[in-house]
């Protein structure tokens, strides 16, 4: 047995919270195995009383029953014995509850917060905690001492300032940084850290390609950091009937067994191949716990991760190719070179018109293309003109007929490049220098055919996660092979000295 309070909190559950809903609404609520085992780990003290674990991470399949089990988790911060006490006669640690806690569901909408809050208050509402907790309502829970539950969204910057004690961070798959929930989750950690309180991030598993804060959360080495994550086999396809049933007896786990068990797996079952036939990546992360891209992505992120190489750029004077894809005030500017010799690929700069009050500053862009052709021995560079004829015109006029304008709207052309790049990617015939944005880039691409052809995308059209970069290296790559193609320069021979 671990030193943990958990013990005396998984009691303090079922004596006081209810089933919220269902055949078995205001039945005392039982936790499973499953449950125990995460606030054992959760709830672990070191030697001094101090908790193991900052924060936590439980990431379970839809349906498994994170939002009740969150609901419990409140309910024991709000008024049981959650905070260190002292060790007994035995040794073992006791609890004690906060004096005024402060408690915050949290998602980027308010329909995720829904989610737990409709466990959540009839859970106090139907048993015998309604009467230490008389006061809740629909949008805050008072208790008692001053203490307060509250919903809160990415856009109440108001609330997120405040100094709380815990806090439920529901779906953390969907918290991007393009809806706010990077920024979401920093503050919110910030508050926490303020009064040594803890949270936990309840999730579905995430698409890889998206950078989520649950993907985050899981990627940190910080060793505080509770994960609990359970997985199928690899063996096992969703695709397969009967291997997916086997599936789904491993992800839920005791959720779907007798006596205590509320998911039926028949049910879900059919909803999973009902979706498989439209995103059967999607039926995989929500049904089957398994962090997998979506099958329009064009590259997975994992067979990118495969491909890095040194961070460092090639050395000064190697010949290298350059491709170069600008735009002024909507998306991102990039240039990305590529070792002629290796095929390695490295981010020369990029200019996002955000971080430049709204304008890509053509100057800078200008002085970095001159200072890469003053450091390494630039074979072809290839660009794509749209705002940038004039610029790519006084870069010929510099270089020479190294620089080309090569418009990315060809769709046969461009099939022709992305074909390449797909190519060498899988196959590891190109290595990359691990740029954060370029591998953010690239997982945001989504593939679809124009006129017959490969092509890539945003998610859709008004997407802010952007995929500039990508298409630089697709066009430092596609430089890079026109240069191999080349006939190697003919030796010249010394002539002989014909004497007549």
């Amino acid at each position: 047995m671990i030193r943990s309070i958990g013990y005396e909190v998984a009691d303090w559950i079922e004596e006081h919270c209810v089933i919220p809903d269902g055949d078995r609404q205001g039945e005392p609520y039982e936790l499973t195995t499953e449950m125990l085992r995460f606030l054992e780990a959760f709830y672990e003290v070191d030697e001094r009383g101090r908790f193991r674990y900052r924060r936590g991470q439980l990431v379970r399949p839809q349906k498994w029953g994170k939002g009740p089990f969150s609901a419990a988790m409140i309910c024991a911060e709000a008024y049981g014995p959650v905070l260190f006490s002292h060790f007994d006669a035995d040794g073992r640690p006791r609890g004690k509850p906060w004096p005024t806690p402060h408690i915050q569901i949290t998602a980027v909408s308010e329909d995720q917060t829904a989610n737990v809050w409709r466990a959540l208050q009839p859970m106090i509402e139907l048993g015998n905690l309604a009467a230490d907790i008389p006061d809740t309502g629909l949008t805050r829970i008072n208790l008692p001492g001053g203490g307060l539950i509250e919903p809160v969204t990415a856009s109440a910057r108001s609330r997120l300032g405040q100094r709380i004690t815990f806090a439920v961070q529901d779906e953390t798959h969907s918290w991007l940084k393009s809806n706010g929930g990077h920024t979401l989750a920093d503050n919110q950690r910030r508050n926490l850290a303020g009064m040594g309180g803890r949270s936990i991030e309840t999730t579905n598993a995430w698409d890889p390609a998206e950078g989520s804060v649950a993907q985050q959360t899981w990627e940190s080495e910080s060793p505080d950091i509770l994960k609990d994550m359970t997985s199928p086999r690899a063996s096992l396809s969703i695709r397969n009937k009967r291997e997916r049933v086997v599936m789904f007896r491993e992800v839920y786990a005791d959720s779907a067994r007798p006596p205590l068990g509320w998911v039926d797996l028949e049910r879900i079952d059919a909803e999973a191949a009902e979706l498989i036939q439209r995103d059967a990546a999607q039926a995989e992360r929500f049904f089957g716990n398994r962090i997998v891209a979506d099958e329009d992505a064009f590259i997975a992120p994992a067979a990118w991760d495969e491909c890095a190489g040194e961070p460092a750029p090639p050395a000064d004077g190697a010949a290298v190719t350059l491709g170069f894809d600008g735009s002024l005030y909507d998306d991102t500017t990039g240039l990305v070179g590529c070792d002629v010799e290796s095929g390695h690929l490295f981010v020369v700069g990029v200019w996002d018109p955000l971080e430049h009050d709204g304008e890509v500053p053509k100057h800078a862009v200008d002085a970095a293309v001159a200072s890469a052709f003053d450091r390494w021995q630039v074979r072809a560079f290839y660009g794509d003109p749209p705002y940038w004829q004039e610029d790519l015109g006084r870069w010929y006029g510099r270089h020479g007929d190294v620089v080309k304008e090569w418009w990315t709207n060809r769709p046969k052309f461009m099939g022709d490049a992305l074909e390449l790049f797909h190519t060498s990617v899988m196959t590891k015939a190109v290595t990359h220098d691990r740029h954060p944005l370029l591998a953010t880039h690239v997982g945001n691409a989504r593939r679809f055919k124009d006129r017959g052809h490969l092509a890539v995308r945003k998610k859709f059209p008004q997407s802010p996660d952007k995929i500039d970069l990508l298409v630089c290296a697709v066009l430092a790559l596609e430089a890079r092979n026109d240069v191999l193609r080349e006939p190697p320069p003919e030796e010249k021979r010394p002539g002989r000295l014909v004497v007549f």
